[in-house]
């Protein structure tokens, strides 16, 4: 049975305003600034990340940082993940005791980029604790989420989304795409585009570079084209400044291709052009370059081409 209204959000669009009591678990690099907004917009922050200082700048803002999460979600009404991977939500969740540590009726949102298979398995467990959850992923990058125009997509039950609304209005654009899971399955397929996509720019900007044409007028020259993009415009600038300050780092775009292709493998969905990128960014962070921005795959290829 869920709990009274008071403690949850109501359904009413006249209370979507009312503030919630919120935790948010991983404050790195998109965590923090999702968590900046969510305190902005008046709601009460419980907060904690596994290296603290990452969590401390919370501090000014009236957040309450927390040793454990365990500790951070005890008088939360929404819970939201910003971790590494799945694994390690499923650690933090039932490991180290949070999960149990949730008021019963609490929203789990879970805005990692995990497998769907284990964002229903969780979905699974948290019910058998009276506990609700959404699979929440976003893109847009740290870009996106300071700008709270971060898209979310989202997988779960529709009232869940619905209570859901006044968490996701400061961060960005929500869209509620089906059950359980298959808010990762579209996180997963954005993912797909993006990592594509950036290295096609990557190899289009290197072969016109390679003949003698300027790549930061190659990228103008195109825009407005069928090959115009948000990925064309963002990354193709940051490739001819040679500018890989990572706001999406290159391993995590990794994983992202390998967790699509782990699902594909599950529903017998042949997914050869994943299949060729994947191997591509597995050889860049192989020679070092996981820790660059996803545009930086740029640097792979360059030196392919001996194109320093």
């Amino acid at each position: 049975m869920r709990p009274p209204l008071h403690f949850l959000q109501e359904k009413s669009d006249t209370m979507t305003m009312t503030p919630l009591r919120i935790a948010v678990l991983g404050t790195g690099l998109m965590g923090l600034p999702m968590a900046r907004r969510l305190r902005a917009a008046g709601h009460p922050l419980q907060a904690w990340n596994r290296t603290r200082a990452k969590a401390e700048p919370l501090l000014a803002l009236g957040a309450t940082v927390h040793p454990t999460p365990a500790e951070a979600v005890q008088d939360a009404q929404i819970v939201i993940s910003m971790l590494e991977n799945g694994p390690v939500v499923g650690q933090v969740l039932f490991d180290m005791g949070t999960a149990s540590a949730m008021r019963k009726g609490a929203l789990f949102i879970d805005m990692a980029s995990i497998q769907p298979g284990e964002a229903r398995d969780h979905a699974a467990r948290l019910a058998g604790l009276g506990l609700d959850h959404l699979d929440a992923p976003v893109s847009g990058g740290t870009v996106g989420a300071e700008a709270g125009q971060l898209a979310i997509m989202v997988g779960g039950n529709a009232e869940d989304f619905r209570r859901a609304q006044p968490v996701f209005a400061p961060l960005g654009r929500a869209t509620h795409v089906g059950p359980h899971g298959a808010g990762q399955l579209a996180k997963l397929a954005n993912q797909m585009i993006v990592g594509i996509t950036i290295g096609a720019v990557a190899e289009a900007l290197l072969f016109a570079a390679k003949g003698g044409a300027d790549m930061a007028l190659v990228c103008q020259a195109i825009q407005g084209g069928f090959a115009d993009s948000r990925i064309l415009q963002l990354h193709g600038q940051r490739m001819a400044e040679r500018d890989f300050t990572p706001h999406g780092r290159l391993v995590v775009q990794l994983k992202d291709l390998r967790n699509a292709l782990a699902t594909a493998k599950e529903t017998g969905f042949d997914a050869p052009i994943t299949t060729m990128f994947e191997t591509l960014y597995a050889q860049g962070v192989a020679h070092g370059l996981g820790e660059l921005d996803h545009s930086g795959i740029f640097v792979e290829l360059a030196n392919r081409n001996a194109m320093r």
